[in-house]
């Protein structure tokens, strides 16, 4: 049952994956070639120039999303680390740790962004919130990680007497790769949720305007959504889609069939 579950898994990922892709891709490109229906949106009178222009703002975007995401990384794997090296360290740390998930990432975004408007780096106010939307699926799905390493492989690695760093290296991380997977891919998706909030920076400045907002996917779609431009909309939505789609075809499924090889049975 699992050998074939695994070959369903490859098969997904090698086969129909890519041809599902591609057949999103050569949609849109079709309704992209229609002039008749954009014609209204183009920037230019071509079809090419709005499409580079979408192009542009979503590399911003996935930009942003990219480097919240290395941010995120690098402070979840010492957290989850420190805070489960004891059962006294635990019971301190989780709870409170639980807290500070519950509270809504966006509340202290109209604070965080004075900072960085009066440092004129609007750029880190939206990574910054970001950020803090992906930390803590990262935080608790490397702790449940952790956690469930079976007691014999922490014993022979003691026994070998392997040095921190190595015992880290060797045992640490690969034993909780499947978990980093499953919370990465929790993580990206939060930061897409979050993108139009995190893109769409004026609201939640004081006498702000539409001219502080940050070019991205997000930040298109807002400004389609209140024009009233359903063209603009659904072909900015469409991109986002495809780049969603690319990554879990391309990215997610290799590394979750990767991390396959660490689960302890």
């Amino acid at each position: 049952m699992r050998h074939h579950h695994r070959r369903s898994e490859q098969l997904y990922t090698l086969i129909w994956g890519p041809i599902t892709f591609l057949v999103i891709f050569f949609v849109g490109l079709r309704l992209i070639s229609n002039v008749s229906i954009f014609s209204n949106i183009l920037p230019t009178g071509s079809h090419t120039g709005y499409f580079y222009f979408l192009l542009h703002a979503l590399v911003l975007t996935l930009g942003r999303l990219f480097i919240a995401y290395c941010l995120a990384v690098m402070v979840a794997i010492p957290l989850a680390l420190f805070s489960t090296k004891s059962h006294k360290m635990e019971s301190i740390f989780l709870p409170v740790f639980d807290i500070l998930e519950s509270v809504p990432a966006l509340a202290f975004f109209p604070i965080l962004i004075i900072f960085f408007v009066r440092s004129n780096f609007l750029n880190g106010a939206a990574i910054l919130i970001i950020f803090l939307s992906m930390l803590w699926n990262l935080v608790f799905t490397l702790v449940g990680g952790l956690k469930i390493i079976p007691p014999d492989i922490k014993g022979v690695a003691h026994v070998f007497g392997l040095e921190r760093l190595d015992y880290l290296r060797k045992v640490i991380l690969p034993a909780i790769f499947p978990q980093f997977v499953t919370g990465s891919i929790l993580a990206v998706a939060q930061g897409w949720n979050i993108i139009i909030v995190a893109e769409v920076l004026h609201t939640y400045i004081p006498g702000g305007t539409s001219a502080q907002d940050l070019l991205g996917i997000g930040s298109v779609l807002v400004r389609a959504a209140a024009s009233g431009n359903n063209d603009l909309f659904v072909l900015t939505l469409f991109v986002m889609i495809l780049a969603i789609v690319f990554l879990n075809f391309f990215v997610w499924q290799k590394l979750l069939r990767s991390a396959e090889r660490y689960r302890f049975e």
